[in-house]
């Protein structure tokens, strides 16, 4: 996960390590005028008078509470169910899975690049805990996310063109830096609209046009995209754009909930 730059013990560095985060500080609290003062300060420096650790014992705390604050209006306007993180991934469970690639994905340099993260598997093998990871970090990073199951997003956008107002509702799913559409496949809900296909392409053509990440989880394979949304056209012109940059990465493995249950049914037994 990103960290912040305000994580680090100030108390352990050098003035000099501390002068960015002091600058970054002031930017962020907006006290321009105490930026200004500094960086006058700092052209002409006289030691005794330029304690940078001081000020920084004085900022940090407000800062630190600044960051969180606004990491936690991230991570409610994106509507995340849970919050989940890379590290408490059991990737010794999911042993085909490549955990250096989700270490580099955390860096979130893959949003800078505009890349998809498709993810395909059954039900189970971690798709979603993966997925909300990386939206996690993303709001840590202080970028703008948006989580939905597909089966809420088709039926919200399928009700608003009853009313109207399919431009207000696309809206955040459009504008998001990252979008993220989980269980495609697992609810059956949005299979009785005959516009789904549309509505899909409504938000991903722009997407993709603008370069902004999207991750899919997907309970069915590629390849079943055209029966699910009784539109086998649509479907491919969706694929193509889905997958033409990003990372595609399927989980063959076993279901980690399952798993679980059967551990849970053997303790129960062995206490007996």
């Amino acid at each position: 996960m990103t960290n912040s730059p305000f994580q680090a013990n100030p108390r352990s560095q050098t003035e000099p390590a501390l002068l960015p985060k002091i600058l970054e500080g002031l930017s962020l609290l907006r006290l321009p005028d105490m930026y200004q003062a500094l960086e006058q300060e700092l052209a002409n420096p006289k030691p005794e008078q330029v304690r940078l650790e001081w000020l920084w014992s004085i900022l940090e705390p407000q800062v630190r509470r600044r960051v969180e604050r606004r990491v936690e209006r991230r991570i409610r306007d994106a509507r995340l169910p849970a919050r989940k993180t890379i590290e408490a991934f059991d990737f010794a469970f999911q042993i085909d899975l490549d955990k250096d690639l989700f270490v580099e994905l955390a860096t979130l340099r893959f949003l800078d690049e505009g890349i998809n993260i498709l993810f395909a598997g059954m039900s189970g093998t971690g798709k979603s805990h993966l997925a909300m990871a990386l939206a996690l970090a993303a709001c840590v990073d202080n970028r703008r996310v948006f989580y939905t199951s597909s089966a809420n997003m088709l039926a919200r956008l399928n009700a608003s063109l009853a009313d109207g107002s399919l431009p207000e509702t696309i809206a955040p799913y459009v504008r998001a830096e990252l979008l993220v559409i989980d269980e495609v496949g697992l609810e059956q809900v949005e299979s009785q609209s005959s516009v789904r296909s549309g509505l899909m392409q409504k938000v991903l053509f722009p997407r993709y046009d603008q370069a902004r990440s999207t991750i899919i989880t997907s309970n069915i394979p590629w390849e079943a995209w055209g029966d699910y949304l009784d539109d086998h056209l649509g479907a491919a012109a969706i694929l193509d754009r889905l997958i033409h940059r990003s990372h595609v990465i399927v989980i063959n493995g076993p279901s980690y909930r399952d798993y679980v249950h059967k551990q849970q049914i053997e303790s129960r037994a062995n206490q007996t």
